[in-house]
């Protein structure tokens, strides 16, 4: 017997629970599905290092929607830069489908990957998009949100990123504790006090506001 065959609802809703989400039915089974999905892909893709069922729910889909009490109910736009395997676009994306996200990914196979997860979990409300990140122009309004985990270019996404988001707008990092400490004292965004993820002690989701 597999951990995917052992992969119940159950099991996916308790291991959100630390992380303040309560799934509903739909996005149990979506998780399930694309946790099917990124382990078949990994096989010959380089996706995730993390290979654990328990692991994944944990580390991936549990950070991700732990930025779900940082984000609104209504409709909003948001671009997840460096989307990779799809965290945190993805799982944002289906526990809010009033937010129209785009997956902003330059390398190729990932892209595949990408489209190929939005195409098996039906999202209509989430678009793949192949390029760098500074190569990307939102069509018709600024962005509400960008997200940004495991990326590292802080220089380049924070110049991007305030040209691309509205004046209400926020970035949302997932960091390390060096990291929010150094980005705590630059000055190109206003920082909220960084979010301890549960079960970590040295990890942190950092919101920022634009400055000036």
């Amino acid at each position: 017997m597999t951990a995917l065959t052992t992969l119940t609802s159950a099991r996916v809703s308790t291991a959100l629970e630390p992380y303040g989400v309560d799934p509903s039915i739909e996005l149990v089974e979506r998780i399930k599905t694309y946790i099917e999905l990124l382990l078949k892909w990994n096989r010959t893709v380089s996706l995730t290092t993390i290979t654990s069922v328990d692991e994944i729910l944990r580390f991936h889909f549990g950070e991700s929607l732990f930025a779900l009490r940082m984000l609104p109910v209504e409709k909003s736009r948001l671009a997840d830069v460096g989307s990779g395997a799809g965290f945190p676009g993805i799982p944002l994306a289906i526990a809010r489908p009033s937010f129209g996200v785009t997956l902003i990914e330059p390398n190729m196979k990932k892209f595949a990957f990408l489209s190929e997860v939005i195409r098996s979990l039906d999202i209509p409300n989430a678009v793949a998009v192949r390029g760098r990140m500074v190569g990307f122009q939102p069509p018709n309004e600024r962005l509400d949100f960008v997200t940004a985990r495991a990326l590292g270019q802080f220089d380049e996404l924070f110049e991007w990123a305030r040209e691309q988001l509205a004046p209400s707008g926020k970035l949302i990092l997932w960091v390390g504790d060096e990291d929010a400490r150094k980005l705590a004292a630059d000055s190109r965004f206003k920082w909220g006090v960084p979010a301890r993820i549960p079960g970590s002690e040295r990890r942190f989701v950092l919101l920022g506001s634009p400055a000036g």
